[in-house]
C-alpha cells in the first residue's frame, strides 16, 4: 500500500471547547474550536408526522482562509476524517455522507478535499422514534495549508422534529453528495492498456456537457490508494478519457486480476458515484 505523506506541524492542539445542552441553539451546537478550524453539529428540518423516517443533521467544519481538509480518500497526502457518535442517546445508526470534493495540488502531490468550509450530511436512525434523540459527535480530522495540523472536535445537539435555520445550508450539502449511478447507463468502461507490472488503466465515459470533469478512483477496500486519474487526449465528441496506473494496491493484491473499482465523477454542478468492473 502506498505510504501517504503526512506532515505534522510542531504545535500543540488547542483545547477542544466543552459543549453542554444549555449552550446549544435549537438547530446548531456551539463551535468546537481547534487551532485553524472549528466544528459543530447542525440540525435539518424534520417533519413531525414522518414517523419512522430518518432524521437529518450535518457536521460543519469551517477553516481559516487558505486551509483545507480531506475527503474520505485524501489522495497523495493527508488523512481522512474519522467520525464517532458513540455515547449518543437513542441513536441506532448515524450515516455520514461526503459531498463532491475538490482537487488540490501542493508540494506533496495532489490531495482531495474541501476548502474554507464543508458540511457533511448525516442520516440518523433512532432506536425508538418516539423518544428524544441527542447526537454526540467526536471527530478527528486534519487541516492543511503548507503544513498539516491534526485537529479534533466534540459537539452535542438534540435532533428532533422541528424547523431549522440551518436547513437550506444542509440541503445544499446534500445536493452535492454524488448520486449512485449505473456504469452501463453512464457509458463508463475500463480496460488495461498494457501488461506492465503496474498496468495503465483507461477510463472511457460519457460527458454530460462542456463543463470540466474530474474523476477520483477508489479500490474495493480502504486499504487501496489508487492514483488520481488524469485526463487523456483523443476522446470523441460527447465523451471523456482518463488514465491511471494500477498502483497503490494493498499487499497480496494481484494487479492483473479483475476488480470492482469505484469512481466519483464531478462535472460542473453534477456529481455521481459509479462502480465498474476492471477485467
Amino acid at each position: 500500500m502506498k505510504i501517504r505523506r503526512y506532515i505534522l506541524a510542531g504545535v500543540a492542539a488547542a483545547a477542544v471547547s466543552a459543549v453542554s445542552p444549555s449552550a446549544q441553539a435549537a438547530d446548531a451546537s456551539t463551535w468546537s474550536q481547534d487551532i485553524k478550524s472549528a466544528v459543530r453539529l447542525i440540525a435539518g428540518a424534520n417533519e413531525k408526522d414522518a414517523k419512522g423516517a430518518p432524521l437529518r443533521a450535518g457536521i460543519e467544519i469551517k477553516m481559516e482562509r487558505g486551509w483545507h481538509t480531506y475527503w474520505r480518500y485524501p489522495g497523495d497526502s493527508g488523512v481522512p476524517p474519522r467520525f464517532s457518535f458513540a455515547g449518543s442517546d437513542n441513536i441506532k445508526a448515524a450515516t455520514v455522507r461526503f459531498p463532491a470534493p475538490l482537487l488540490f495540488s501542493d508540494g506533496g502531490g495532489q490531495s482531495i478535499g474541501y476548502n474554507d468550509s464543508v458540511i457533511f450530511p448525516v442520516t440518523i436512525v433512532p432506536i425508538d422514534p418516539a423518544k428524544p434523540v441527542v447526537a454526540r459527535l467526536k471527530i478527528e480530522y486534519a487541516v492543511c495549508e503548507k503544513l498539516c495540523v491534526p485537529a479534533e472536535g466534540k459537539a452535542e445537539l438534540p435532533i428532533g422534529a422541528a424547523p431549522s435555520t440551518q436547513d437550506s445550508a444542509l440541503k445544499a450539502a446534500e445536493a452535492r453528495v454524488p448520486q449512485k449511478a449505473d456504469a452501463t447507463a453512464l457509458g463508463l468502461s475500463l480496460r488495461r492498456v498494457n501488461d506492465a507490472a503496474k498496468p495503465l488503466v483507461a477510463v472511457d465515459l460519457k460527458a454530460g456537457g462542456d463543463a470540466p470533469m474530474q474523476i477520483f478512483a477508489e479500490g474495493p477496500s480502504p486499504e487501496w490508494a489508487l492514483p488520481i486519474p488524469k485526463p487523456a487526449q483523443g476522446a470523441p465528441a460527447g465523451r471523456r478519457h482518463f488514465g491511471f496506473e494500477l498502483d497503490g494496491l494493498p499487499p497480496g493484491a494481484d494487479p492483473k486480476k479483475p476488480y470492482d473499482l469505484t469512481f466519483t465523477v464531478v462535472e460542473g454542478d453534477r456529481a455521481y458515484e459509479v462502480t465498474a468492473r476492471l477485467d
